[in-house]
């Protein structure tokens, strides 16, 4: 069945002391967090085995915000998926819009991601969204399309059953623009009538499929709502133990 997720990417903000204290706030609060919620923390790398053992006896679970596109090897400054995996992380993150954008990260290398970390025995969230002149222009759909094609339609049905989407407008990421609940639930059903066309009704009906870009706790209702939203992938409120908790309450 389909989750009901809220994960929160912390990018690159807060040192060590700085992320175990926010992770220590959100264990604080956990009880406030319905039980059909999962919730998901995505810290910076040097954070993730500290603050697995800090989540490791609790509903929390940890997810890195990317992994290398290599196995192993002379990769200065990389990190691989099997070293995220022993971290006692269960997920990562792949193909977010600031990689895409920032480090050229195309679908062929997304793909390779994805691959490795399924390898690894790690739950992938893909993440896929048009630009603001691909919205404009009304190209957002064969967009997103493309994007999902060339990467987890090429995977089996057995390993695609292991991935998280998350549909992030890259026009609405860090502007404090968000996508109307209406334009969000139209792409959000869009890609879900895609799964089904490329694996099945039963993948369609249990994969999860976030909304990420500006959600916080003073608009997650109305987007939470939407039939075909099953959470957010949430940036700068995840920042905030309190805000992040708010968002876990506001599904309906």
């Amino acid at each position: 069945m389909r989750q009901k997720i809220v994960a929160g990417n912390w990018k690159m903000n807060n040192d060590l002391n700085q992320g175990l204290e926010l992770a220590e706030a959100i264990i604080n609060l956990q009880h406030e967090i319905p039980e059909d919620v999962h919730v998901i923390m995505a810290p910076p790398f040097i954070h993730l085995a500290d603050i697995h053992r800090k989540v490791k006896d609790t509903r929390l679970k940890i997810s890195a915000q990317n992994c290398a596109e290599e196995e192993k090897g002379a990769f200065t400054g990389e990190v691989s998926a099997s070293m995220v995996r022993s971290t006692g992380s269960e997920y990562v993150i792949i193909g977010h819009s600031e990689r895409r954008a920032y480090y050229n990260e195309t679908d062929d290398v997304i793909l390779k991601k994805i691959n490795l970390a399924l390898k690894n025995d790690l739950y992938p969230i893909v993440c896929c969204g048009e630009k603001l002149e691909q919205r404009e222009n009304g190209q957002y759909f064969n967009v997103v399309r493309e994007q999902l094609e060339n990467t987890i339609f090429k995977l089996s049905s057995e390993e695609f059953s292991k991935v998280i989407l998350a549909y992030e407008p890259v026009w609405a990421i860090g502007t404090g623009k968000t996508a109307t609940p209406e334009e969000a639930q139209e792409m959000h059903q869009f890609i879900r009538k895609l799964v089904k066309d490329n694996f099945s009704d039963n993948a369609a009906e249990d994969t999860s499929i976030l909304y990420g870009g500006s959600c916080k706790p003073s608009n997650s209702t109305e987007l939470f709502k939407q039939d075909d939203i099953d959470g957010g992938l949430i940036g700068g409120a995840s920042l905030k133990s309190k805000d992040f908790v708010e968002l876990t309450k506001t599904f309906s």
